[in-house]
């Protein structure tokens, strides 16, 4: 594992760095590929917990960056899940769909 060579991408600092380690990510190269809702989800499985979701923007940050996209701070990110939440509400809505409570 080489948790330095994690901390050199951007957004990644130790505590996400261990936490990319715990998931099987230990080289930047890891990163390319993955899902990042899918690493979120397994991080909060394997803790039993839930984790704000500002780490679920950061796993999409870093990810996005190793697929070649440019380095973006992951708030950048965070307005895009909002977005795109709000749009499957509204659509949820709109198909007379009801979430739970």
């Amino acid at each position: 594992m080489n948790e330095h060579d994690l901390r050199a991408l951007p957004n990644i600092g130790p505590a996400i760095a261990r936490q990319l380690i715990r998931l099987g990510l230990e080289r930047p190269d890891d990163l390319r590929g993955q899902d990042p809702d899918e690493l979120f989800q397994r991080l909060c499985d394997l803790d039993g917990r839930r984790y704000d979701p500002c780490l679920l923007d950061t796993f999409i940050a870093v990810v996005d960056h190793a697929n070649g996209a440019p380095a973006r701070p992951w708030w950048h990110y965070s307005r895009q899940r909002k977005a795109k939440a709000a749009a499957a509400t509204a659509s949820a809505g709109a198909s007379g769909a009801t979430t739970p409570a």
